[in-house]
């Protein structure tokens, strides 16, 4: 979120001295992240520094168990949140949840390029990550992979709106025109996540816990130049290849020799495991849609948004650049059998 939302300073400072026993905390807002659900924050105080992450709407409470549940077992690279004075790992305000962690200063991966030790650690850590024995308490409330339609529909009823409505705000009059223009794109991504998406339901395939979310964006580099996974917002038990998408995934800017770095040092932390060519080729056909679907749903259905909604346009444009996502999810579409 880039701008701030409408909870006084004092709100949350009053929230983080009652729940936390912040001391005087001093807060200023950070401008970060595409997210137009969370806002962050950083709280200084005499002698510690704190990352405020709030988010709107209901929270599914996995979310905040499983980096704390991942810290535990030992995976470093994971930032837990901490926990209230009651022993909470979140608390409310207003229409948002307020999770607290430890401030960690560094820069994300799309701001500073990894080098090939980084990935190697993520290798390591993802590894860690996948192979955690979840509790059934906690697997029980993880969301399952179901390969639902759900986006798939959605992105189609919104080519059908680019289409035949008319849009009185700027940026979505853009995005609708865009839609138009390159609908024999999305909808080759719609079809083919429906194909192989009914491929897979087929196959016995194992489910391990996955972040979900894992592009560069999501990696912190500390100070120190220790790699850090951040934003466990959606962890979600599917397996291995609904993470292993994004390596060489092509989110971001990157030539197609950085694509095919990152998967050699990763792979190496990683350590020897078979990928699933058709569950790559799914969930990076997936993913597309799905962030086809929120844009949508934050450009065309409300005009709200401010500054964000410029930002968002400019990462939907991005999926069509050379090396990006789309071009990506093709590649890994041509190297598939042609029987499946």
């Amino acid at each position: 979120m880039l701008e701030k939302p409408a909870i006084p300073d004092d709100n949350i400072i009053a929230v983080l001295q009652s729940e936390y026993s912040l001391t005087y905390p001093q807060l200023t807002f950070l401008p970060l992240g595409a997210d137009a659900n969370a806002a962050v924050y950083r709280a200084t105080t005499a002698n510690r520094d704190y990352f405020v992450k709030l988010r709107r709407g209901a929270v599914d409470q996995t979310s905040i168990a499983i980096p704390h549940l991942l810290r535990e077992q030992g995976i470093t690279a994971v930032i837990p949140p901490l926990a209230t004075r009651a022993g909470s790992l979140w608390t409310t305000i207003a229409d948002f949840t307020l999770i607290l962690y430890p401030f960690v200063a560094g820069h994300n991966g799309f701001e500073v390029n990894l080098s090939d030790n980084h990935w190697l650690d993520l290798g390591q850590a993802l590894k860690g990550v996948h192979t955690t024995p979840i509790p059934p308490s906690i697997a029980a409330s993880l969301a399952r992979e179901n390969y639902s339609d759900d986006f798939r529909a959605r992105v189609t009823g919104f080519q059908q709106q680019a289409a035949t409505m008319r849009f009185t705000d700027p940026v979505a009059i853009k995005l609708a025109a865009l839609l138009v223009a390159k609908e024999t794109d999305v909808t080759r991504l719609v079809q083919t996540a429906s194909q192989l998406a009914a491929v897979l339901k087929s196959q016995p395939l194992e489910f391990v816990l996955c972040h979900s979310d894992i592009h560069a964006g999501n990696v912190l580099i500390d100070s120190t130049g220790t790699l850090r996974i951040v934003d466990w917002d959606q962890p979600v038990l599917a397996p291995k290849e609904r993470d292993l998408m994004f390596v060489g995934g092509g989110i971001g800017s990157y030539t197609r020799r950085d694509l095919d770095a990152q998967e050699i040092y990763f792979y190496q932390g990683y350590g020897e495991t078979s990928v699933n060519p058709v569950a790559l080729a799914y969930y990076r056909c997936e993913r597309i849609v799905q962030d086809i679907a929120a844009y949508c749903d934050q450009l065309l259905l409300t005009d709200a948004g401010g500054q964000d909604r410029e930002v968002s346009f400019g990462y939907f444009i991005s999926q069509f650049e050379p090396n990006a996502v789309i071009d990506v999810a093709y590649r890994t579409l041509a190297s598939l059998p042609s029987k499946l």
